[in-house]
């Protein structure tokens, strides 16, 4: 039987009288995109870091690849590459120099042909010779990427890679990570970017206060929630009564006049409110139908698990 990517087994994580972790266990398989969702505070940079090794689990039992994070922890950390959330970096080193040391701690000599096709699908080629200090936040961003690929990890951790990036990092990032998942690589994203979660991973746990709320296939999730928002600009006569329990909260900004955004639980319904607006002498000036999105989940569930 194949071990699981990252094995965590009834892990919790205490801080003083503060508990980060409440029992949290999940098996990611080798070979998925994995989405780690939550709230700032919800437990995602505890539980990455006891799989990294830079903390200790107070109790439970977290694996990589089959080896203990604590017992075998060498082995661990060679399964694993982390992209942390920090711009951690030494200054006094170009950025080949930077992945060229990097490899020599795991040992991985006569690394260039796999340095340069890093540099090159993070469009970092032409910074290879300068100097990390001299690079902007971005670039230093990919840098730290480069830098938890350099050893070839079966399993990436990815812990907020895109926060503050352009979105032209972005799209190549993410085309080299999609083509590393293929090549048969773990991945293991924690983003607040939705959409991104919601377009790349097969697999999704949402974590609140240290416990996991949700933990379901991507396009389960969002079945569980079908439906759609219609959003509407009316005039003529103010949204019937009838209506108002469809109404969906959009934000503290005031909406411009006849502004409406209704929740339909299936699309068979929007006839019968069409025709409700028509019965009560409304204008549709605008329309748009949007279905539900991860964003709309994620938001659900962590009220709903208050």
């Amino acid at each position: 039987m194949t071990a699981p990517a990252i094995d965590a087994r009834s892990v919790v994580k205490r801080y003083g009288a503060f508990e980060a972790l409440r029992g949290v266990s999940l098996a990611i398989e080798q070979g998925e995109f994995f989405g780690l969702l939550g709230p700032n505070g919800a437990g995602k940079t505890s539980l990455i870091s006891i799989v990294a090794g830079l903390s200790r689990a107070t109790s439970g039992k977290v694996e990589v690849m089959g080896h203990d994070v604590v017992d075998d922890f060498r082995a661990a950390r060679r399964a694993l590459g982390v992209v942390p959330q920090e711009l951690v970096f030494d200054p006094f080193f170009t950025v080949r120099e930077t992945l060229e040391i990097s490899s020599g701690y795991y040992g991985i000599r006569r690394n260039d042909d796999w340095i340069d096709e890093i540099l090159e699908n993070l469009d970092l080629r032409s910074k290879a010779g300068e100097n990390m200090r001299a690079l902007s936040g971005g670039m230093k961003r990919r840098v730290l990427v480069a830098q938890a690929l350099v050893h070839r990890p079966p399993v990436i951790v990815l812990d907020e890679p895109t926060a503050g990036v352009d979105v032209e990092l972005r799209q190549g990032l993410w085309n080299f990570v999609r083509r590393l998942n293929r090549d048969g690589h773990t991945i293991v994203l924690t983003t607040h970017y939705l959409e991104e979660a919601e377009e790349l991973c097969g697999r999704i746990a949402m974590l609140k206060q240290g416990s996991i709320v949700a933990l379901d296939r991507t396009e389960s999730l969002l079945h569980r929630y079908a439906g759609a928002r219609l959003q509407l600009r009316l005039s003529g006569a103010p949204l019937p009564a009838a209506l108002a329990p469809l109404r969906v909260a959009e934000g503290s900004a005031p909406a411009p006049a006849g502004t409406e955004t209704l929740r339909i639980d299936r699309y068979a319904d929007l006839e019968s409110v069409l025709a409700t607006l028509r019965e009560a002498g409304c204008t549709i000036d605008e329309m748009d139908l949007q279905r539900t999105d991860l964003e709309e989940v994620f938001v659900r569930l962590m009220k709903e698990t208050r």
